[in-house]
């Protein structure tokens, strides 16, 4: 009832702009508190991933309204969700705020996952109160589509890898994207023979597409600096869209080195979370693409600070996929963004269609992703098709002291 009451108002306010009276009125935004969190497990996906997770979030609040996330694992919710109960929901960076400094103690990147899920909830209920899609409370779109690259390409008939690659390309994705050789079965991962064998697999698949920047490759941090270096070294003739974690990468300061020693464009950023995380790789230019992803980063809030620090420092932007409605969230984000480029990840060139969601969930047509006009992140949730695992209705029995500024704004305790 809430909701109707004001979507009425609204619309009999689009009037009054002719007379000069407020399109909205303080009284005509609805009053709303976040009465219960809900999490569900995806079904069918059950890698123990705390940093890809795919459980499903729901935000509920007393008018009725509910908004949904994606991503955390049962016992960062649960903590997380004890410290919304009675919030008001449209108050979205005062909550991030407040889960983000009020344990005391930095989040983990295990808690910032969660974190994250929350927050895309807050902006899809947020979008679906007020009856506009999520990037249009983000700024309204900077572009009509997301350009898209393919990890894979299961639509692909082709028995090859590169006849994989050339089918991508011809179905309007950017680029194809591959790993290394070796690494994935039971043998020893022998460094000096893979960085050869990927070398030539590069070779291959450059010259199965046609060049241009059609394909990128994943070395997955797997390789010393002596064989990461000697790989792009080689590859910097044939021109990849990028080469990604070319060594270990948790010491961001060890691509000072990299960078220094090789001209290929660099991607870094799936491992990292929020921008204090990662902002010495964008400021420094000490990599051409983030792949910083939501949930991992916080959420839809902390992502679009991101997009601004990339933006400024001249970065692009291809978001590492963790589940189906984050990339319905990443097609908002970056579709209200202006980095220098934008690029998405789907893994086996194509939306997952989980059963738990509506079908059109993303609009995706001809290798590129468009931007959703339904309100909020225009997702449908079936609650009957997930798994139920816990549900908040109260606030931690165990509060944590809160240092509030005489504005009102948080600190750190």
């Amino acid at each position: 009832m809430q909701r109707r009451h004001f979507l009425k108002s609204a619309l009999l306010g689009s009037g009054a702009i002719l007379t000069g009276i407020p399109l909205l009125s303080e009284a005509a935004i609805p009053k709303l508190k976040i009465t219960k969190i809900r999490y569900y497990a995806a079904p069918g996906y059950n890698k123990p991933l705390f940093n890809q997770a795919r459980g499903i979030v729901e935000i509920e609040t007393d008018g009725g309204i509910i908004g949904i996330g994606e991503g955390g694992s049962k016992d960062m919710i649960e903590q997380c969700a004890q410290m919304m109960i009675g919030e008001n929901p449209f108050r979205i960076e005062h909550i991030w705020q407040n889960l983000y400094r009020g344990m005391f103690y930095p989040p983990g990147r295990e808690k910032l996952h969660a974190q994250g899920a929350l927050d895309m909830a807050l902006w899809d209920l947020k979008g679906k109160a007020l009856g506009v899609p999520v990037y249009e409370l983000l700024g309204g779109a900077t572009r009509d589509y997301v350009e898209c690259y393919a990890t894979g390409f299961r639509a692909s008939k082709a028995t090859t890898e590169e006849g994989r690659a050339q089918d991508c390309i011809k179905a309007g994705l950017r680029a194809y994207r591959i790993g290394p050789t070796g690494g994935n079965g039971t043998e020893p991962f022998d460094f000096y023979d893979n960085a050869k064998k990927t070398i030539d697999f590069c070779k291959r698949i450059d010259a199965a597409v046609g060049g241009g920047g059609k394909w990128a490759v994943d070395l997955h941090t797997r390789f010393d600096t002596t064989e990461g270096i000697k790989i792009c070294k080689a590859l910097e003739s044939l021109e990849p869209y990028f080469v990604e974690d070319i060594v270990r990468s948790e010491n961001p300061d060890v691509y000072k080195t990299v960078r220094a020693m090789t001209n290929v464009p660099i991607a870094v950023g799936e491992q990292f979370g929020d921008r204090w995380d990662s902002n010495t790789f964008i400021e420094q230019h000490l990599i051409d693409y983030t792949r910083f992803t939501v949930p991992n980063t916080g959420g839809i809030s902390e992502f679009k600070k991101l997009a601004s620090m990339c933006e400024t420092h001249y970065v692009g932007m291809i978001p590492h996929f963790t589940g189906p409605l984050s990339t319905a969230t990443l097609v908002h984000v970056l579709g209200s963004s202006s980095p220098t480029r934008c690029l998405m990840e789907l893994g086996g060139g194509e939306p997952e269609r989980p059963p738990y969601f509506n079908e059109d969930y993303v609009n995706f047509k001809n290798g590129k992703l468009y931007l959703n006009p339904e309100p909020g992140l225009g997702v449908k949730f079936d609650p009957k098709k997930a798994t139920f695992v816990l549900e908040v209705s109260a606030n931690t029995k165990f509060p944590h002291p809160i240092l509030k500024a005489p504005d009102g704004s948080i600190h750190n305790w």
